[in-house]
């Protein structure tokens, strides 16, 4: 009797998820990734997985999601919450807790930890959102752990740091000189490179845990204005001038960032998971993202 192909259902297939699907095809996989709109679709479609818009207009979303289900070996979840709580949930829960695949990724964030005054953290942390966003975040983790606790789905939780890699990283702004170096004292935060980003979800199929909690960052947290000083430096540029947070014009959303500031531990993904960072820190990380793509 053959192996059947292992085969990824991933909801709200977006950044991170595209990079993972990247390394899963490569080695036969079957990638099915949903997204709200056709022209989406089409893009993934473009980069060799199957696309499937939902939940559509029109019918059940679950019943439309059943048979993706039936077909999954692996589930990963990227979509995030809103104040009603998780959106994946809301259309499909009774289905995915049915579901039988043999391992579930949550993408969370560390937003879930709250400002902790740069102090170090890891998984055992209490979850002390600081944001609305982190609040949601904390009920959706739960959620999802839920049907791990409830019905034996094999939910893993990785919560995220900032993100960054080819299309997300600060040579463009440095370059164009709209990028600014906002001083809040005492602020830091971590990062991850979607590869590594990629990889641990990667070690944690390979080495399933159901009902772990995983903190995906790097190994150096930093003060946002040394990576913007960092890039311009590697660029041959001038460092941009500082401006202090009080004094600093941002959105709403960008401000938030600024409430938080804290260290997070990654030694589970070392030890558990067998990680292998490629790039420990934003220095190696930005080095690699000037080298693939150069001064247009």
């Amino acid at each position: 009797m053959s192996t059947p192909t292992p085969t990824l259902l991933s909801l709200g297939h977006g950044y991170s998820a595209r990079r993972l699907a990247r390394d899963l095809l490569a080695e036969g996989w079957r990638v099915i990734g949903t997204t709200r709109s056709e022209a989406k679709a089409e893009a993934i479609r473009a980069e060799g997985a199957q696309a499937l818009v939902w939940p559509g207009p029109d019918g059940d979303p679950a019943e439309a999601l059943a048979p993706w289900l039936e077909a999954a070996t692996h589930i990963l979840v990227s979509a995030g919450p809103d104040a009603e709580g998780d959106p994946v949930l809301r259309a499909a829960g009774a289905r995915i807790a049915q579901a039988r695949p043999a391992w579930v990724g949550y993408l969370s964030t560390t937003g879930v930890y709250g400002d902790r005054s740069g102090e170090w953290i890891d998984e055992s942390s209490p979850r002390t959102p600081a944001t609305r966003r982190g609040a949601w975040r904390v009920a959706a983790e739960d959620a999802w752990l839920g049907l791990h606790a409830s019905h034996g789905l094999p939910v893993h939780v990785f919560r995220l740091a900032g993100i960054y890699g080819p299309g997300r990283g600060p040579f463009e702004k440095v370059r164009k000189g709209e990028a600014r170096r906002i001083i809040k004292e005492g602020q830091v935060f971590s990062r991850i490179h979607v590869d590594d980003i990629a990889a641990t979800l990667r070690a944690s199929i390979a080495r399933p845990n159901p009902g772990a909690a995983y903190n995906v960052n790097d190994d150096l947290p930093a003060p946002p204005e040394d990576v913007i000083a960092h890039a311009a430096e590697l660029l041959g540029l001038p460092i941009p001038p500082a401006i202090p947070f009080e004094e600093a014009e941002m959105t709403p959303m960008a401000r938030s960032f600024y409430s938080e500031s804290k260290r997070t531990k990654n030694d589970r993904i070392k030890t558990e998971l067998g990680v292998a960072l490629s790039f420990p820190t934003y220095r190696e990380g930005l080095a690699a993202l000037l080298a693939e793509t150069p001064e247009p």
